[in-house]
């Protein structure tokens, strides 16, 4: 057995709490639990100490992913799973992440599949872009981008920790920052209940944020493959414009002309900057591994 943490960020989750902990202190009882209460107004925190489980607790909300960040400093063990406390994910799926974990897997992913394992069809829709894009940045298959129920090896996971932003988008970030490092990660299909409680996912809110997710995959993999074909297509409408003027019989390089090439070759010269920052982003982490 794994020696490993459970880390649950939580924000008014008490009802989901008091399912969730006492099954998962029954199931691994030498596991480091810590419950991050992210500034809960309900009984977050008796739920917890009732459970007999560590408890960090934010002064106000700072958002899903500063409670991951403060979990993962407190942790302690070598390997960390991360779990929402709104009973959607269930203890017995811990297990099958650890067993990949010891096959030697640095990231285990618990995915989710179908419609009905979805929030929506709004979410789940959202979900499958990003997994397809998400797919062919890194050449292989990703089932799940923004599953938050994962394993993790701490040090590894550490060593990411400054690219986490506050938000909901977390687990993009660093199954992203996993695959750009050259690190393992796999896939294990979970079971997903409805949630206890109301979601703070607001659709019209967070839907923007969530379209910029897809920009923070290609920034966070390999900028160049992204920039790269939107400067062959600027470009590319640029020449087309120029060859229509050509067939009517006319040899005018239009101002559209100018502007097209140009903004094709600004996009490319913008995306090879950032491949370079990119590569220097991760150096660190390249050189830990070497």
């Amino acid at each position: 057995m794994l020696n490993f943490s459970v880390v649950i960020p939580a924000k008014n989750e008490a009802q989901g709490l008091a399912m969730v902990l006492p099954e998962l202190t029954e199931r691994f009882p030498d596991a480091e639990i810590i419950v991050v209460n992210d500034g809960s107004t309900d009984d977050t925190a008796q739920v917890c100490e009732r459970a007999g489980v560590q408890v960090i607790t934010h002064p106000y909300s700072k958002g899903n992913g500063a409670a991951i960040k403060s979990g993962a400093r407190a942790a302690t063990r070598d390997y960390i799973v991360f779990m929402d406390g709104d009973g959607q994910h269930s203890p017995a799926d811990i297990q099958s992440l650890l067993d990949k974990a010891e096959q030697g897997f640095d990231l285990v992913v618990g995915a989710r599949s179908g419609l009905d394992s979805q929030a929506s069809f709004a979410r789940w829709s959202a979900n499958t872009i990003y997994n397809r894009f998400a797919s062919w940045m890194v050449e292989r298959r990703i089932d799940d981008l923004t599953s938050g129920f994962r394993c993790v090896q701490r040090r590894k996971f550490m060593s990411f920790l400054y690219l986490l932003p506050n938000g909901f988008s977390y687990p993009t970030t660093t199954t992203m920052a996993f695959f750009r490092a050259g690190y393992s990660v796999e896939f294990v299909p979970i079971t997903v209940a409805k949630r206890v409680g109301k979601s703070h996912i607001s659709l019209l809110r967070d839907g923007v944020r969530f379209l910029l997710i897809i920009f923070k995959v290609g920034t966070l993999y390999s900028p160049l493959k992204v920039y790269f074909p939107a400067a062959v297509i600027t470009a590319g409408l640029g020449l087309l414009n120029y060859a229509l003027w050509i067939f009517n019989d006319s040899l005018r390089f239009t101002n559209m002309t100018t502007l097209l090439i140009l903004s094709g070759i600004v996009i490319f010269l913008m995306g090879l900057l950032s491949e370079q920052l990119t590569n220097l982003q991760f150096k660190d982490v390249n050189e830990e591994r070497d």
